[in-house]
């Protein structure tokens, strides 16, 4: 995969420049807990990806990326969407799109319930209706839909990496799950 090269006026770092802003400043993300919905808007479904980490493990994440410069939230949240999901997901952003939580992730297990090994990144959670086909895109292996019971299975949550079983846990609650 190709990235554009980096100019002054463009929204993407060099890996370099990654690098040393995640040594530097928190890093904008946003997660988003792909749902299926019924006729009522009850949430009969929650999707997870299984991913390969940059470790070699094989674990299950939510959609996940960073905010670029100059990107708003809610086009952020389709780009990762579609990046993850593939283009016949049809995600739908409600017209002000407001996150059920925040997360805090650090580099230093323990701060906080939320790990990431690369940086300190702050990341909006929002819970985002599915209507269409998911296929895994990009360095996603699967993609799973699961009810509620069964993303709750603490055997399910112990496959959850980066403290992003507790953010599962925390949007099924917001949904009266």
């Amino acid at each position: 995969m190709s990235h554009p090269t980096p100019q002054s006026d463009s929204p993407w770092l060099s890996t370099e420049e990654i690098d040393s802003a995640r040594q530097r400043l928190p890093i904008m993300y946003v997660d988003a807990v792909p749902v299926r919905l019924d006729d009522l808007g009850e949430v009969t479904a929650v999707g997870l990806l299984l991913r390969v980490t940059s470790t070699g493990e094989i674990n299950r994440s939510l959609v996940s990326g960073r905010v670029l410069y100059h990107e708003r939230i809610r086009t952020a949240l389709l780009r990762h969407l579609e990046k993850d999901l593939g283009p016949l997901a049809l995600p739908r952003l409600p017209a002000s799109p407001q996150p059920f939580t925040v997360a805090e992730y650090f580099p230093t297990p323990g701060v906080s319930p939320f790990f990431d090994p690369r940086q300190h990144a702050i990341s909006l959670a929002y819970v985002v209706p599915v209507e269409g086909d998911c296929h895994p895109q990009q360095d996603a292996l699967e993609f799973s839909w699961l009810t509620p019971q069964e993303a709750r299975d603490p055997r399910m949550q112990a496959e959850i990496g980066g403290g992003q079983a507790l953010l599962l846990l925390q949007a099924l609650a917001h949904l009266g799950h």
